[in-house]
């Protein structure tokens, strides 16, 4: 592909900056558009009952006719678990390694969209041509296996993608990262690299996957008379086989248990990324015929997830397992940050049942700390960096780390989602803004929770519910029946029968004050409600309720 030097491409993030998760972007140049991973985000505290985020790409489907496909990096739910929810509003056929798209198949089954979606599987070092793209998938290293990074060659010149990645010398499936066609790239000369931030606070360099084996080898040989539970990632392929290998050293028998580990492990064995030798595992039908120190549970919560096997384990109400003293769990995990307080109070419970909880060095992170960073920028020598997966303070960092690394001040572009960074040899600068607010999924409900919505439940979460209902006459506005007051989440009404006394006669001043000034518009009546039944609420509890007048007329 030839580049010419005044060629500029759009780089258009929709997600996947100022937080961790729901990454997408996507790339544009004249008639093509690819995007690169479709991610969703988990809600924060303020979000009351949302139970996802996704990324907005109105952009995407404003130009439908434009884009080329869809390329994933690697098979975590921050990057593929929107896919069902895009492929739902614009169809376009999907490029991944091969576990990756078994995983992403799984997702498709279960909303129906198998038949419809086209798909194909790309090993390392093979490219793809979309539009006036070619895209050349590089192997990684990363928590989940067979992760890619991307060459993506553009007439603008090559912008290189790392995806999420670790450097692991000694991974325990697969090689090694590719270092040396990062190498071969920087030789050629790469127009900007966009390279992750997750752990670039974190000095130093992320310990190979095999640590965590050495750590679990040395638990499971001193607990051999105990059950022993692993938590961890579902995705975490890898780690997963380590405690399989550490629990047939033993010669215990392995259950799996958790929905999305059950369905992970199953297509990660069919696939071929995991070798369970025979006879160890077993159904948790079938752990009543053994004796607990033959057995061995790997399970998901290590999050602390209120529906997850080990938090249902911890508040007994986990159907097949119950925790007894003795039992041996060990968090393979870091808490996400965020997550702190649910897995230190699934510890609690656990403690409390008699069991010995073990954290410790029994986690490696999958994300490149400062030194392997710096290591891709020495090998691929961009021209620009453009920081992204990481919230505002990680990209800050990421820009200090690539001025470090001799990259022009200038040359480090900052983005938020939704810029749109036009791109060439020349310069690059932000030339437009598209949206990319994230949507709110609640049930089955897309996008129909907005702001608004958030408000009020933050509202009534905060201060409670006060309905009024009166009832008038149509002609001349008297009030026949009622104020009648029911109040949810504010006070217990039963001990507070003088507060509502006095709330339905101020009630009843405002309909007689109204109705004295010929008010009959039921907005401003209702509104008067409001305002004097808010003033003496406040004047008298210095709480604000939600107040909901209702108004019949006979």
């Amino acid at each position: 592909m030839k580049t010419t030097g005044n060629q500029s491409v759009k780089i258009i993030p929709l997600g996947g900056l100022e937080q961790i998760g729901m990454n997408i972007t996507a790339f544009e140049y004249e008639d093509s558009i690819i995007v690169v991973d479709c991610g969703l985000a988990f809600p924060d505290d303020e979000m009351l009952g949302i139970d996802l985020v996704i990324p907005d790409i109105t952009y995407l489907k404003e130009n439908a006719s434009k884009v080329k496909g869809l390329v994933i990096t690697h098979g975590h739910e921050d990057h593929i678990g929107a896919i069902p929810y895009a492929l739902k509003e614009l169809n376009m056929p999907i490029y991944a390694t091969k576990l990756t798209m078994g995983l992403i198949e799984n997702k498709l089954k279960e909303h129906n969209l198998l038949r419809t979606t086209r798909r194909k599987v790309i090993k390392h070092g093979q490219s793809i041509n979309l539009g006036r793209f070619r895209i050349e998938f590089i192997k990684t290293n990363h928590s989940i296996s067979d992760a890619a990074a991307l060459a993506i060659y553009t007439p603008a010149g090559i912008i290189v993608h790392t995806g999420d990645f670790k450097i692991d010398y000694t991974p325990v499936f697969g090689d090694a990262i590719d270092l040396g066609r990062f190498a071969e790239l920087g030789k050629k000369g790469v127009l900007a690299l966009m390279c992750e931030s997750t752990n670039v606070e974190r000095e130093g360099y992320t310990p190979s996957e095999r640590t965590v084996g050495r750590t679990l080898r040395h638990l499971f040989d001193e607990n051999k008379d105990h059950r022993i539970i692993v938590a961890t990632f579902a995705s975490n392929v890898d780690r997963v086989q380590q405690i399989i290998d550490c629990a047939y050293s033993c010669g215990k028998k392995v259950v799996i248990e958790g929905r999305s580990m059950v369905s992970t492990i199953s297509t990660a064995a069919e696939l071929g990324y995991i070798k369970i030798p025979d006879n160890t595992l077993i159904d948790i039908e079938q752990m009543k015929n053994y004796v607990d120190e033959q057995l061995v549970l790997i399970t998901t919560g290590s999050q602390g997830e209120t529906m997850a096997a080990l938090s249902r384990m911890a508040a007994s109400t986990h159907r097949k397992v119950s925790i007894k003293p003795g039992d041996v769990i060990i968090f393979s995990s870091h808490p996400i940050p965020g997550n702190e307080k649910a897995v230190s109070k699934v510890m609690n419970e656990l403690a409390k049942k008699g069991a010995s909880v073990i954290f410790q060095d029994t986690h490696v992170s999958g994300h490149a700390c400062q030194e392997e960073i710096k290591l891709i920028y020495t090998l691929t020598k961009p021209q620009y960096a453009i920081p992204v997966h990481g919230e505002y303070r990680h990209l800050k960092r990421h820009k200090d780390l690539a001025v470090e690394m001799g990259i022009p001040k200038e040359n480090v572009m900052i983005l938020q989602s939704g810029d749109v960074l036009t791109i060439s040899k020349e310069q690059a600068k932000v030339t437009g803004h598209v949206p990319a607010q994230g949507i709110l999924v609640d049930g089955l409900g897309v996008g129909d929770v907005g702001n608004i919505v958030l408000r009020d439940r933050q509202h009534l979460s905060q201060n409670g519910l006060f309905i009024v209902v009166v009832t008038l006459d149509r002609y001349n506005g008297v009030l026949l029946a009622g104020p009648d007051i029911v109040s949810r989440g504010f006070v217990y009404v039963r001990e507070s029968e003088k507060l509502m006394e006095e709330a339905k006669s101020v009630v009843t001043n405002t309909l007689e004050h109204c109705n004295a000034k010929k008010i009959t518009d039921w907005g401003r009546i209702k509104g008067a409600i409001r305002d004097d039944l808010g003033d003496y609420i406040w004047k008298k509890m210095k709480r604000s309720p939600m107040i909901l007048p209702i108004i019949m007329e006979v």
